[in-house]
């Protein structure tokens, strides 16, 4: 598999990063350990976790730390093979230090987050949301101190648009504190707010690491007009967690298949080589509850889109309106 470098942190990712998000109900423990193996053996040598993550038992507030758990007792033996990323920020109990990224909260599930993963470093720490109740000079103290104590290697932000990550930078730089190495974002055909953006991270050596590329299951070609959804997709198991379907979604949907259908290739395939063909992208965030999705997503580092299909995508799919400067462009 060749690599991608991620950001400015020199480390070398594969282009697909297991997702662990599922990972409990409906993915169980001992299913997940042999799906984290099975990637790892395939060549995956990133994986992606979040301190909130617990499957569909997720709501607001509740301790999460299931997906960590299972994924600190898959990587016993392993550990050294993945680059491996977590989060901090989102609520993970009802008081109010429970959430946020002020400096009691972020060190404390810092912590919390190493020994549920079972190991000493945590590779990529994600600043998971933006908190506006903490001074973004106060978080990345705390980042420092985590960095300096051997605790996390490199800094990253999910969620957070390029003014957000560019006032990170400036903070950076002008205190001597972490630099943000990685941006995760929303990104998909159907989800292109952040578009405009990719090119501000590729400018500043932002590796970008995009979840939901394949829309909740949506870009994949498993929901059919008129037809329920599958038993097994998550819009069955979750609907909360899918978009609601309609005709004009369809419409899209469908004109997209098309295109992959003159390629021959599947559609999530298609979904996933678009989206690491954008600027700045370093490795797409894919979860998955069988191997033979984790391979269909490798195999789509094979696919070339034809350049033909990018005019035709933006109708499909426009891209956010961007003011035209003359002078800069």
């Amino acid at each position: 598999m060749q690599h991608r470098v991620l950001g400015a942190s020199g480390l070398l990712v594969s282009p697909i990063c297991l997702g662990t998000m599922t990972f409990g109900p409906p993915v169980v423990e001992q299913d997940a350990i042999r799906l984290v193996h099975q990637a790892i053996d395939l060549g995956i040598n990133f994986v992606d976790t979040a301190n909130i993550y617990e499957g569909y038992g997720r709501v607001i507030g509740s301790p999460g730390g299931a997906s960590e758990e299972i994924l600190g007792k898959a990587l016993q033996g392993r550990r050294n093979q993945v680059v491996l990323a977590t989060k901090v920020g989102s609520p993970v109990g009802p008081g109010p230090q429970d959430r946020g990224l002020s400096t009691v909260h972020l060190l404390r599930a810092l912590d919390q987050s190493l020994r549920r993963l079972q190991t000493d470093t945590i590779d990529l720490y994600y600043l998971h949301w933006p908190d506006r109740s903490t001074p973004l000079e106060t978080t990345l103290a705390a980042l420092d101190q985590a960095v300096r104590q051997g605790k996390i290697r490199y800094v990253a932000a999910s969620n957070h648009s390029a003014a957000q990550l560019c006032e990170l930078l400036w903070l950076a730089e002008k205190g001597g504190l972490p630099r943000i190495v990685a941006s995760q974002i929303p990104f998909s055909f159907l989800r292109r707010e952040f578009q405009n953006d990719l090119e501000f991270c590729k400018r500043h050596a932002i590796g970008v690491t995009p979840y939901q590329s394949l829309q909740g299951g949506l870009l994949t070609g498993k929901y059919r007009r008129g037809q329920p959804p599958p038993s097994d997709s998550r819009a069955a198991e979750k609907p909360k967690w899918v978009w609601p379907t309609n005709d004009e979604l369809f419409d899209r949907l469908e004109a997209i298949e098309q295109l992959a259908r003159e390629i021959d290739v599947p559609p999530a395939q298609y979904a996933l080589a678009w989206t690491l063909g954008q600027p700045a992208m370093s490795s797409a965030v894919t979860g998955a509850r069988r191997i033979e999705q984790v391979q269909d997503a490798i195999a789509a580092l094979d696919v070339k889109i034809p350049s033909e299909h990018f005019p035709k995508l933006n109708e499909i799919c426009p891209p956010p309106w961007k003011l035209i400067d003359p002078i800069r462009n």
